[in-house]
C-alpha cells in the first residue's frame, strides 16, 4: 500500500540562476586548440564555442521547465533521500507501471520523446504508466549525505519507491547505461515484483570477455576491435569519476562551458552519427539538469559508490524475463551468444541504428521495442 509520503516538487529556476549562467558563459576563458584531429583529443572546441553561443543567447529554459511540470513531479522520501520523481500516466486500467531509469551522463531528457508512445501505444504494444525518477544525487532531487549509495542500494531504493511508496506490487524495469546495471541488480533481488526487464545496454563487463574470440565470426571480430578501441581510449572518464569526482567537479560546477565539454563529448562519442543526431535544445536541458541544481560531484559518485559495491555491476537476471535491445553503436557492442549467458532472454531485437542513448536517438524504434516486449509478456 502507498504511504503517500510524497510531496509536489514543481522546477522553479530563478531568474537569478539563470542570468547567472548566461553571464558565466559570455565570461568563459577559452583554451587554444590542440594540434590532433577534430574531437580526437576531447571535445572539438568549434563546436562546444557554437553550442556554448547558443546556450547564453538563444536556449530558453521556460518551455522546457514547463514541460517537465507537466510530468507531475513529486520528491519522494526513500532511505533518507528526497527522490524526485517525474510520472505519466496513460488512463488505461490494464496499464503497467514502468520504472524507466536513466544514466550518465543523462537525465529524464533522454525520455522526452518516447513518453507519448509508451503511455498512448498502437495496436500490438502495451501501455504503461511510467515512473521516472532522477537517480540519486543526480538532477534536481536529493543527493545522499552518507557513502554507501551504490548499485545495491540504488536498487533496493527504486524497489521501495515503486512498492512501498507508491503501491505497485508488480511493474516493469527499463533502461540503459546506469539505469541498465541498477535495473539488471533490482530485478534479480526483486524477481517477484518485476514482471519483465528490458535493456539498451546487455551487462557483458567492464572489459571485454578473452573467451568471446574462441569461434567469432567476421562480425564479432569487428566488435571485438571496437572494445580493444574502447578499452584504449575510451573509459578514463570511468576511472577518475570513480576515483577522484570531487576534483573534476570543482570545474564543472564553477564553468557551464566545462562541464559542457565534459558531457557532451560522452553525446558525440557514444551516439550513432555525433552530436547532429540530437536537438540541440535536448542537449542543452539535459545539461540544466547537471547546471542548475549543482549535481556534477554528486551524479558522478554513482561511479565511486559502484567501485566499493562488490555485488553491484553485473549480475545475470535468473527467473526474469529480459529483453535485450542491441543498438549498432553502443559503446559496449554485444552479440546473441555473449548476451544469452546472463539473462533469462524472452527477446533479443538487433536494431538498424542508433547507439548507447538509444531512446533519445531512435526513440520510434525504441519505444516498439519496449512496447511489444511487455505487451508479449502479458499475453
Amino acid at each position: 500500500m502507498a504511504t503517500n509520503a510524497h510531496r509536489p516538487a514543481p522546477i522553479n529556476v530563478s531568474d537569478a540562476d539563470l542570468a547567472d549562467l548566461r553571464e558565466r558563459l559570455h565570461r568563459t576563458r577559452w583554451p587554444g586548440p590542440l594540434p590532433a584531429a577534430p574531437w580526437e583529443a576531447g571535445t572539438d572546441l568549434t563546436v562546444l564555442r557554437e553550442l556554448c553561443r547558443v546556450w547564453a543567447d538563444e536556449y530558453d529554459w521556460r518551455p522546457h521547465e514547463a514541460w517537465l511540470n507537466t510530468l507531475d513531479p513529486i520528491t519522494v522520501p526513500v532511505d533518507g533521500v528526497d527522490l524526485q520523481v517525474f510520472r505519466a500516466s496513460s488512463g488505461r486500467a490494464d496499464a503497467m507501471p514502468l520504472l524507466l531509469t536513466h544514466g550518465w551522463p543523462g537525465s529524464i531528457v533522454e525520455f522526452r520523446h518516447v513518453i507519448e508512445p509508451l503511455v498512448d501505444p498502437v495496436a500490438g504494444r502495451a501501455a504503461f504508466d511510467l515512473v521516472m525518477p532522477s537517480l540519486p544525487g543526480f538532477g534536481f532531487g536529493g543527493k545522499p549525505a552518507e557513502p554507501g549509495w551504490g548499485v545495491t542500494r540504488i536498487a533496493d531504493a527504486l524497489h521501495a519507491l515503486m512498492v512501498t511508496e507508491l503501491g505497485h506490487t508488480r511493474y516493469g524495469v527499463a533502461g540503459g547505461d546506469w539505469g541498465a546495471i541498477i535495473g539488471s541488480r533490482l530485478a534479480q533481488l526483486h524477481a517477484d515484483a518485476v514482471i519483465g526487464f528490458h535493456t539498451n545496454m546487455p551487462l557483458l563487463g567492464v572489459h571485454r570477455n578473452p573467451s568471446w574470440a574462441e569461434g567469432a565470426d567476421e562480425h564479432e571480430h569487428r566488435l571485438l576491435a571496437r572494445w580493444d578501441r574502447t578499452d584504449a581510449t575510451g573509459r578514463a572518464y570511468a576511472q577518475i569519476q570513480a576515483t577522484r569526482p570531487q576534483s573534476l567537479a570543482m570545474a564543472q560546477t564553477d564553468s557551464p562551458a566545462g562541464l559542457a565539454a565534459w558531457i557532451l563529448e560522452k553525446f558525440e562519442a557514444w551516439s550513432d552519427g555525433g552530436l547532429g543526431t540530437f536537438m540541440t535544445e535536448d542537449l542543452l536541458t539535459n545539461l540544466m539538469f547537471y547546471w542548475i541544481p549543482r549535481s556534477a560531484a554528486s551524479s558522478a559518485m554513482i561511479y565511486y559508490e559502484s567501485r566499493l559495491d562488490p555485488d553491484g555491476r553485473v549480475h545475470p537476471v535468473p527467473g526474469v524475463p529480459t529483453a535485450a535491445a542491441v543498438f549498432p553503436a553502443e559503446i559496449n557492442p554485444a552479440t546473441r551468444r555473449w548476451v544469452e549467458p546472463n539473462y533469462r532472454l524472452a527477446r533479443y531485437t538487433e536494431l538498424p541504428r542508433g547507439g548507447h542513448f538509444a531512446a533519445l536517438e531512435q526513440p520510434a524504434l525504441y519505444a516498439r521495442d519496449v512496447g511489444e516486449f511487455f505487451a508479449g509478456l502479458k499475453r
